[in-house]
């Protein structure tokens, strides 16, 4: 009877170590050589615990391997370089339609073209969370976790839309993303002055506008037209698209962005299809062009090495909004509800409350000190709360209290009349 033929442990292509030399190894298909693994540092990879570094170190291999490897982009075996793929086409044409915003088109193209150079060619069914957190924990430069949430966020999103299409496992679902922070970075009004007296009117009329609507500024206020804005006899309207919510929302307008918005509106007439708040150029605000121009306004006013001012950007004016409308800064300090604000900048009340509320109203208290009474304004001393002896209030309780008491007193004499009647008649 003939030897059992030995089964292979490992197919080719994939990680081995040698307990010889204690490194890992490859063997690519079709070959019977052993390829050493390398590190990024150049080092190979050695021990048995450093498995994971070894599939991420072969993927990287296998990028350079032939479309015949592993399944690229065809009908074999699904890779991490293959999702990204599918993920980038459908945002492609989500932006040819409207349905998907160029910014995020654009984020995700860089955040998975990186992902592919870390991982594109380790097959979907091996890629665990380790690998994604390994990935952006070597991007020392995504210190924010505004930034990692959207890094996730995008990874995620590609991930799913296999899952959802294709019916691929979804091999990294429930990674957890960072907290989102609380939105407490607000412009003071001397910094809004400084930011109009350093910059030219074009990007300054669209901060000013920004600060004083709330409106999300590249992709709400830098795309408002003419055929946007409605009179009315209480004010002015604006009809705000998102491409962020896809919802169209109608918002009132202060007098002073109403007198701004009317001298711009002569430049951009309706039916012209301007938008209102153009650069110096006559085109619309985008994201990068802002971007670069607030970081410059910041290193001109000596803000870029500030703790504070540091941070700020162009979503700044809008939680600058935010926070005057919660403190009462036009109302004579009488605070909107988060309901309200939620309305006014397109947020549900849970996000805007989140964002706004929660943190926020621990460092600025008058509002709740507002809601009980006790706010500054109108606040009235123990003395004057009790009301005085002879007071119209005082007469009033008391004659409330004397007609009560005489309907009370009428109720029981009635009463008394009624069961004595009752009884002379069982009597008769």
């Amino acid at each position: 009877m003939g030897k059992k033929a030995k089964k292979r442990r490992q197919s080719h292509g994939s990680a081995w170590l040698w307990k010889q030399t204690d490194c890992w190894y490859y063997t690519e298909p079709g070959t019977k050589k052993r390829v050493a693994l390398f590190d990024e540092n150049g080092e190979r990879i050695r021990g048995k615990e450093n498995r994971e570094a070894a599939e991420v170190a072969l993927a990287r291999e296998k990028l350079t391997w032939g479309e015949e490897v592993g399944g690229a982009t065809g009908g074999g075996e699904w890779i991490v370089a293959r999702v990204c793929s599918e993920y980038l086409q459908y945002c492609e044409r989500g932006v040819a339609t409207g349905s998907i915003s160029q910014s995020h088109s654009t984020n995700s193209k860089a955040f998975l073209n990186d992902l592919c150079g870390f991982c594109g060619a380790l097959p979907v069914a091996q890629l665990k969370k380790g690998h994604v957190q390994k990935w952006i924990d070597k991007h020392d430069t995504w210190q924010s976790p505004a930034t990692v949430r959207g890094v996730i966020a995008i990874v995620l999103a590609a991930f799913n839309r296999a899952d959802e299409m294709f019916g691929i496992t979804n091999p990294i679902k429930g990674l957890k993303k960072p907290k989102s922070e609380p939105r407490l970075a607000s412009i003071k009004p001397d910094e809004e002055q400084a930011l109009y007296g350093a910059t030219e009117p074009c990007f300054g009329n669209f901060l000013f506008a920004a600060i004083h609507t709330g409106l999300r500024p590249f992709c709400e206020l830098a795309k408002l037209t003419a055929d946007d804005v409605e009179e009315s006899e209480r004010g002015m309207m604006w009809r705000v698209y998102s491409s962020k919510t896809k919802k169209t929302r109608k918002i009132p307008v202060r007098p002073e962005v109403a007198k701004l918005t009317r001298q711009l509106m002569k430049t951009a007439p309706k039916g012209s299809g301007k938008p209102i708040f153009r650069n110096t150029q006559g085109n619309p605000w985008k994201r990068m062009t802002g971007v670069v121009r607030f970081i410059t306004l910041k290193e001109k006013l000596k803000w870029d090495t500030d703790p504070v001012k540091g941070k700020y950007s162009c979503y700044s004016c809008r939680h600058t909004f935010a926070h005057r409308m919660l403190s009462g800064y036009w109302t004579d300090g009488v605070g909107c509800s988060i309901e309200t604000l939620a309305e006014l900048i397109g947020d549900t009340p849970k996000v805007a409350f989140d964002h706004y509320g929660r943190e926020w109203g621990q460092h600025y208290q008058e509002p709740l000190w507002n809601a009980i009474g006790e706010g500054k304004r109108g606040r009235r001393s123990p003395a004057s709360k009790q009301p005085a002896e002879g007071s119209v209030r005082t007469r009033a309780r008391k004659a409330k209290a004397a007609t009560a008491d005489g309907i009370s007193t009428r109720s029981r004499t009635k009463s008394s009349a009624d069961k004595r009647t009752s009884r002379s008649k069982q009597k008769a």
